[in-house]
C-alpha cells in the first residue's frame, strides 16, 4: 500500500491527516520571511509535524484509499490497520520509517515517535512555482558617503558676481527663448495644416471606396463544400498541475512538451501570484482525476498535484 502517496495528496487540501491508531501528521502555515544575515527570501509555506496523540479514525484517510483503489471503505479499514501494525513492527525493532515526500520516523529511548520532516515539498498549493532566492545587499549609506566625498572636493565656480560680470549671456538667453517659442508656434500651425490636408484626402479616399464597393457584384459559381470540425473541449473543475511559470513564454514550451508525449495539455490562467498555470488534463470526474494524478506522479511528475477549481 503506498500509503505515504495518499497522505501526500491529502496534505494538498487539509491541515491534519490521521493514521488511525498511530498519530496525525499536521500542517501550519508560515509566512515569508526574509533572513537578515544571508539575505535569503524564503515563501509562505505549510510547516510539517506529528502527533502521536491524534490516532482517532476521522475517516478521511480511509475514504481516500477506498476512493482511489475502489474497494469497500471496511476493507479500506482494514487494509490500513494491518499496515499499521507493520510499521509499529519496524519501529520497535529501531528501523527507520520513511513517507516519500513528508518525512522520517523513529522511536527514542523512551518509546516516542520522534518525527524528521522533510522540505522537498511546500503543500501550500498558494505558493507553486515559488522559491527560495537570495538578493545582494544593497548598502545605501556606502554611497551617500561616496557623493559627499565628491561633493567636496569639486565645489561650485559659479558665484554671483561671475554672472554679473557677463550680461550678454543674458541677452542672449533672452533671444534663444524667443527663437525656441516662434519655432513651436510655426510648427504647431505647420503639423495643423498636413492634418488638415491628410483628414481631406481620407475623406475622399473612403467616398471613393464606397462607392466602389456599391458597384461591384460578386457571384460565386462553384462555391466549397461546408467542412464541420468536431472538436473536444477540455471541461472539468478537477486539473491535473504541471506547473506554474512567470514567463508565458515557458508556459507555452511546457505544453508543446507535453502534447509531444502524448497528453491534452492546455493553460488554464494565471493564479493569484500572476503565475500562467499549465495542466496535464482536466476532469469532470473527480475519481477519473485521481486515477490520472497518479499515472502521472508515477511515470511522468512525483511533483503533479490536484487543483479543483472552477474555470471561467
Amino acid at each position: 500500500m503506498h500509503i505515504d502517496s495518499y497522505i501526500s495528496d491529502l496534505l494538498y487540501r487539509y491541515d491534519c491527516v490521521t493514521i488511525p491508531g498511530f498519530g496525525a501528521f499536521l500542517t501550519t502555515r508560515v509566512s515569508a520571511k526574509v533572513h537578515e544575515t544571508t539575505n535569503s527570501f524564503y515563501p509562505p509555506k505549510k510547516v510539517l509535524s506529528f502527533n502521536e496523540q491524534l490516532q482517532h479514525n476521522d475517516g478521511l484517510l480511509s475514504s481516500y484509499i477506498a476512493e482511489v483503489e475502489k474497494i469497500p471503505y471496511e476493507s479500506a479499514v482494514k487494509k490500513l490497520n494491518k499496515h499499521v501494525k507493520a510499521i509499529k513492527a519496524y519501529l520497535v525493532e529501531g528501523e527507520t520509517i520513511t513517507f516519500e515526500n513528508i518525512g522520517d520516523l523513529t522511536l527514542n529511548e523512551e518509546g516516542n515517535i520522534i518525527f524528521d520532516p522533510s522540505y522537498h515539498i511546500n503543500y501550500l498549493t498558494d505558493a507553486f512555482g515559488l522559491s527560495q532566492f537570495v538578493s545582494q545587499n544593497v548598502t545605501r549609506e556606502a554611497y551617500k558617503q561616496e557623493v559627499e566625498a565628491i561633493e567636496q572636493a569639486v565645489p561650485l565656480t559659479i558665484t554671483p558676481e561671475k554672472r554679473q560680470a557677463r550680461p550678454y549671456l543674458k541677452y542672449a538667453a533672452i533671444a534663444v527663448i524667443a527663437l525656441g517659442l516662434g519655432g513651436f508656434l510655426g510648427s504647431n500651425y505647420y503639423i495643423n495644416q498636413i492634418e488638415t490636408q491628410n483628414q481631406i484626402a481620407q475623406e475622399e479616399a473612403n467616398k471613393q471606396l464606397e462607392n466602389k464597393i456599391q458597384e461591384a457584384t460578386f457571384v460565386i459559381d462553384n462555391p466549397l463544400p461546408a467542412v464541420t470540425l468536431n472538436v473536444k473541449k477540455q471541461t472539468g473543475n478537477y486539473h491535473i498541475i504541471a506547473g506554474a511559470f512567470r514567463v508565458e513564454k515557458n508556459s507555452d514550451k511546457k505544453v508543446s512538451q507535453l502534447k509531444a508525449l502524448g497528453y491534452p495539455a492546455r493553460k488554464i490562467g494565471q493564479n493569484r501570484y500572476g503565475l500562467h498555470e499549465v495542466v496535464y488534463a482536466s476532469y469532470e470526474n473527480r475519481l477519473e482525476a485521481l486515477e490520472a494524478l497518479r499515472e502521472v506522479k508515477n511515470n511522468h511528475n512525483t511533483a503533479a498535484w490536484l487543483l479543483v477549481k472552477a474555470l471561467d
